[in-house]
């Protein structure tokens, strides 16, 4: 992986971390959802961890989330839409 992937993946993540942190804002979306989403936030930009393993916890938080009854639809079809994104990211990474 060239230092042009690694800043393009960064740059995603950073964009990625931006939609969550407008969900985590939001005061329409329940205290639960926002705490999980604040924890998928958390493991994606966690340092110390392989850009994969990151991609994979966030996905998996994510994935809890979209699922839960109380999310208000705009909110979730914007999880959607990030869990869409982190997939494509993640295939990308592990090519």
């Amino acid at each position: 992986m060239s230092s042009d992937d690694s800043s393009q993946h960064k740059e995603k993540i950073e964009q990625i971390v931006s939609f969550i942190d407008a969900l985590v804002k939001d005061n329409s979306v329940p205290r639960n959802v926002r705490a999980t989403l604040g924890d998928a936030r958390d493991k994606l930009t966690e340092p110390n961890e392989e850009i994969g393993t990151r991609i994979s916890g966030a996905v998996y938080a994510l994935d809890e989330v979209s699922n839960d009854i109380n999310i208000p639809m705009h909110a979730r079809t914007m999880v959607w839409n990030i869990l869409s994104e982190l997939e494509a990211l993640k295939e990308e990474v592990l090519k």
